[in-house]
């Protein structure tokens, strides 16, 4: 006994340095009925066939304080619209070969840093410690992970990502121009009065068309993105107004006004959407952002055809 305790030591640590499968605390039921009264009545469009969205919410950096939130409004979303079932869980399982093909989409809500390392935040010198073969398999694994990932979006399933989808997976380029950029601060925190507006142009696209045209005023932590972020590359949608925003705040780095906040693209065969709205929890029972999720998710799942070029 002892001698198999010994030798499956050495796993157990290698395991304890991955990002942790995180068990949310249970949202409470204010905020549940918060986000059920704010839920869209139906669906955009009729599920072509049941579908099935994974809502992943792994951080190897900042975690926010929002993601239970994010995780019941998203699931709340599909249920009450039956666009989708939502299967919330951090198992990175998921994304083994034999496992990611049960899903059409794959949302990073509120994703940090490297989702995919082989150790988990502040665990690095434990990792160095462990044998070269050990480390060789974990970081062989984050790959191969990562991999899967790309193949599942190019082959022509989609991918959503939800706030800081844009700060993660730095080391990976190929998710920077799949995402359209990446975070490079957001001069707008969270309690910082905003306004966003619709793309000029884009007034009756299906995704934003019941906003008819008017602006959405909230406090809300909004990012400012670099490269290789570039606005002509997506279909843009949402945009931070700077005329009503408050633009005295530190750290704009940009100088060009292009602080793009939600938009549509394709990816190979797939189909991306992002929204950087998300910080805040009551982000999650607004009426106008949820149609807009709705509105993105559905269109990544491949069941509403809608503008893209």
């Amino acid at each position: 006994m002892k001698k198999t305790c010994a030798l499956l030591l050495p796993v157990a640590v290698a395991l304890a340095m991955l990002p942790a499968v995180i068990g949310e605390p249970a949202t409470d039921a204010p905020t549940r009925d918060r986000i059920k009264a704010a839920l869209p009545d139906k669906a955009f469009a009729a599920p072509k066939e049941k579908r099935k969205l994974l809502v992943f919410s792994v951080t190897n950096g900042f975690r926010h304080g929002s993601i239970p939130t994010g995780q019941a409004a998203l699931g709340m979303l599909g249920e009450q619209t039956g666009a989708y079932e939502a299967v919330v869980s951090n198992d990175l399982a998921h994304f083994e070969s034999d496992r990611i093909g049960q899903f059409d989409a794959i949302c990073f809500l509120n994703t940090t840093g490297d989702v995919f390392a082989p150790y988990a935040k502040g665990k690095k010198k434990e990792f160095d410690a462990l044998p070269a073969a050990e480390k060789k398999a974990a970081e062989a694994r984050a790959q191969r992970l990562f991999a899967n990932l790309m193949a599942f979006v190019k082959g022509g399933k989609g991918f959503i990502g939800i706030h800081s989808a844009t700060d993660t997976l730095y080391n990976q380029p190929e998710y920077g121009e799949m995402m359209n950029g990446y975070f490079w601060g957001h001069p707008w925190n969270a309690g910082t009065p905003v306004s966003i507006k619709v793309e000029p142009g884009q007034e009756n696209h299906p995704i934003v068309k019941h906003l008819g045209g008017k602006n959405m005023d909230f406090k809300e932590e909004i990012y400012q993105l670099k490269d290789p972020y570039d606005s002509k590359k997506v279909r843009m949608l949402l945009r931070l107004d700077p005329t009503r925003s408050k633009m005295d705040v530190r750290g704009i780095k940009r100088t060009d006004a292009d602080f793009g906040v939600s938009w549509i693209r394709e990816w190979g065969e797939g189909r991306v959407f992002y929204c950087s709205l998300g910080h805040n929890d009551h982000i999650y029972w607004n009426p106008d952002v949820l149609k807009v999720y709705l509105g993105g998710i559905q269109w990544a799942l491949g069941d509403w055809e809608v503008p893209v070029q």
